[in-house]
């Protein structure tokens, strides 16, 4: 591939101002074209591709390279993960019993078959097996925003391409794991004659409206302080483990960082403002990604167009037949577990909100899931990125001289 002739790199100022923009344009595009809203796709994603698409046409018509300066979106991502760890109180993951132990099992499990999967497709083709894990559990289990933090650490370790490849099996996770969670759930109630349960029946699937009161400047600054100690403890604390010869992204160091004061203020009685936190990150979440999309270099994609859809299909066939085989059998064999068996195609294909959209869709249609919408959003907030830190450090060991 030959280099531009001409490369504009944008400053973090303006990278910010038109990644805002770009995300303006994914809300419109979302609300104005039904298909992108049903099918939740998010706004990020549609604004970000679009605007790649167009930086692709000028590069391959004027040989002039559009670059942007990620300082800003590596922040964010920092934030991003330090509100997960924030919003994870083991007192509420502890109320999904032995159910969402179980669903904990298959998913860590299902995580190595994921990547084993990969890692087998990129041998197959001749390339590094790390490529393999970006089309694994990294971005598909993982989703965008994994995707992202890992393809910056496989960047340093030599693979270019990994971060845009994937965020294109992301991208393409989220519509597959829609497509699928639907078809599977319907083909096993209607196999095995399921129904909801009379403890199901009685149970009101929407939770009375809470009220809250208003939010306040001290409730936002506080929030944002934490944030604060999140990011800047999570840094000093991934350079210190680093000293030690243990190398981790700094989003882990971070992330866990939120999860010891989020548990340690629970301990004392005293609670951060749920509803900053999550203002903080879906703000951090959505122009990250918006980011991170938008400066995909799609040109050097268009060579592995064939390898990247046969993997992907390769990847729906292996969720297909295990969560037939697997989770819907581990999970009971039964109504409530069909409707797991749904979100968790979501969340092992596309991400919570997909998850969550499929176990909707399947019980708008059948009748309620009081389980399945207890343990699917616990497993996707907060098990399955755990749980995918360790599968992919593991794998990772192994790549290592």
């Amino acid at each position: 591939m030959d280099l531009a002739e001409t490369i504009y790199t944008l400053q973090p100022g303006r990278t910010l101002a038109i990644s805002i923009l770009v995300l303006f344009l994914g809300l419109y595009l979302n609300q104005k074209i039904k298909i992108l809203g049903n099918s939740f796709i998010p706004p990020s994603v549609t604004g970000g591709i679009i605007c790649s698409v167009l930086i692709a046409i000028i590069y391959t018509t004027t040989d002039v390279e559009i670059s942007f300066d990620m300082q800003i979106r590596d922040v964010l991502l920092l934030v991003f993960f330090s509100t997960i760890g924030l919003n994870a109180n083991f007192k509420v993951l502890a109320t999904g019993g032995k159910a969402l132990l179980v669903l904990c099992v298959i998913a860590f499990v299902f995580l190595i078959v994921q990547d084993l999967t990969g890692v087998g497709l990129a041998k197959l083709i001749g390339v590094h097996p790390g490529y393999g894990l970006m089309a694994g559990s990294v971005s598909l289990a993982g989703g965008h925003g994994t995707a992202i933090a890992w393809g910056i650490e496989a960047k340093k370790a030599g693979l270019e391409n990994a971060q845009d490849i994937g965020l294109i099996f992301a991208t393409f996770g989220l519509i597959a794991g829609g497509l699928l969670g639907g078809p599977i759930a319907k083909l096993l109630i209607l196999r095995n004659s399921l129904a909801p349960s009379e403890t199901n029946q009685h149970q009101v699937s929407i939770k009375p409206t809470q009220i809250t009161k208003p939010e306040t400047l001290v409730d936002t600054l506080g929030s944002l302080l934490a944030l604060t100690v999140c990011v800047v403890a999570g840094q000093l604390i991934n350079e210190f483990i680093t000293t030690k010869g243990m190398v981790l992204p700094g989003f882990l160091t971070s992330m866990f960082v939120g999860i010891a004061i989020a548990n340690g203020m629970e301990s004392l009685k005293f609670k951060l403002h749920s509803p900053s936190i999550d203002r903080f990150s879906e703000i951090s979440l959505n122009i990250f990604l918006t980011m991170s999309l938008m400066s995909m270099h799609l040109w050097v994609l268009a060579d592995a167009a064939a390898p990247i859809i046969i993997a992907l299909l390769i990847q729906m066939l292996v969720m297909t037949l295990f969560a037939v085989m697997i989770v819907f059998r581990f999970m009971g064999k039964d109504y409530d577990a069909a409707v797991i068996t749904s979100g968790f195609v979501g969340l092992g294909l596309g991400a919570t909100p997909v998850a969550i959209a499929n176990i909707t869709e399947v019980t708008r249609r059948f009748g309620p899931s009081m389980k399945a919408f207890l343990i699917i959003p616990l497993v996707g907030a907060f098990f399955i990125d755990i749980f995918n830190a360790v599968v992919i450090k593991a794998f990772l060991s192994f790549f290592s001289p």
